[in-house]
Formats: C-alpha cells, sequence, structure tokens
C-alpha cells in the first residue's frame, strides 16, 4: 500500500469521524430542545389548568352575589363578560409566540380586574360577607390566585431554559433547521408583585 492509498484512507477516516461527531452532537442537541418542549408544554398546563379553576369558580361567586339585594349590575355584567372573553382566548403549547401570549394574558388580566373590583364593591354589602359560602369562595379565590402566580413563575423558568438553547450558537442551526422557535414569557404588569386583594376583612 503507497503513501497516496494510506494518505487518502486517513483523510477519509477524520472526514467520517468528523461527520460522525457533528451528527451525534446534532441528535443530542434536538433532543434537548425536544425535551425542554416537552417540559414548557407541561407547564403550559398547569398554567392553564389554574387560570381553568378560577373561571371555574366565578359561576358560584356570580350566584352568590346575585342573591344580594341592589348589587351593582354592571360591576357583576363586567365579570360575567370578563370571563366569557377569557375562558373564549384558547392557546395551544404549540403557538406560544410572545405577540399570542400577550393576548392571551390581556383577556386574563382584563378577568382579575374585573374579579377585583367585584371584591371592593363587596365591601359595601355586610350581607354578604357574611354568608358561609361567600367565606369559602374568597378563601378558594385566594388560593387560585397563590397558584396562578406559581404556575406562571415556573413556566416563565421553563420558557427561559428552552429559549436560552435555541439561541446559543450553535444549537441556534439545528433549532432553525428543525422547527424549534421561541416562546413568549408572561409579562410583569403593575401591581403584579401582590396576587390580585380578594380579603374583606378591610376596606380597600
Amino acid at each position: 500500500m503507497n503513501k497516496t492509498v494510506v494518505t487518502l484512507l486517513i483523510v477519509l477516516g477524520v472526514i467520517v469521524f468528523f461527520f460522525g461527531v457533528l451528527f451525534f452532537w446534532g441528535v443530542g442537541a434536538r433532543n434537548s430542545m425536544a425535551t425542554s418542549s416537552v417540559e414548557l408544554d407541561a407547564k403550559w398546563a398547569n398554567v392553564q389548568s389554574a387560570y381553568q379553576r378560577r373561571s371555574d369558580l366565578i359561576p358560584n361567586l356570580v350566584k352568590t352575589v346575585q342573591g344580594v339585594a341592589n348589587f351593582e349590575k354592571s360591576t357583576l355584567t363586567a365579570v360575567i363578560e370578563a370571563r366569557a372573553s377569557a375562558t373564549q382566548m384558547k392557546l395551544d403549547a404549540k403557538d406560544l409566540s410572545p405577540e399570542n401570549m400577550q393576548k392571551y394574558q390581556a383577556a386574563q388580566s382584563s378577568l382579575g380586574g374585573a374579579l377585583s373590583r367585584l371584591m371592593v364593591v363587596a365591601e359595601n354589602y355586610p350581607q354578604l360577607k357574611a354568608t358561609e359560602n361567600f367565606s369559602e369562595l374568597q378563601a378558594q379565590l385566594e388560593g387560585t390566585e397563590n397558584r396562578i402566580k406559581e404556575e406562571r413563575d415556573n413556566f416563565n423558568s421553563a420558557v427561559q431554559t428552552y429559549n436560552t438553547l435555541l439561541v446559543t450558537f450553535p444549537n441556534s442551526l439545528i433549532a432553525s433547521f428543525s422547527g424549534f422557535t421561541q416562546k413568549g414569557f408572561f409579562q410583569a404588569e403593575a401591581g403584579s408583585e401582590k396576587a390580585p386583594e380578594v380579603n374583606f376583612d378591610e376596606k380597600k
């Protein structure tokens, strides 16, 4: 075997080794993105579950409030309409673009705001505050708002991990070829450092 053949075999071996390493690195990078995406989907499902729990509590709240004479109808109507709007805003885990996340968050924030206003108005109705059902709803709403905040924080953490995988070179090359795209975060709102106030023990 002459030197030319030996050299050629060595070069071919190096090329095969290089592309082999590149291939397995690409598979590993893609698998990491896929794993992170699955985790992100799970976190998103938890967020939706928390919001759904709040939505499910509202019909009972509305029914309880409606039983009080002369309760402000406009405030109650705003809650009902905001709930309907938020319920209609469906967002699949595959469509969590920054733009879609802003729309989803706006719908949920609108409901949260209407619900908070309802709670403030309820302060003017001692007979409402004294009912056992209303007290139970208060406790459930407080727990739900805390859960929403926790799940949103967990989701944002998963988004950060996922997006970092996508934008870090050379992972960004694999992401562009594989169809992985960045996801949107929940953005902080004014006063969002606290869960919406639903405490009836003192005047707002």
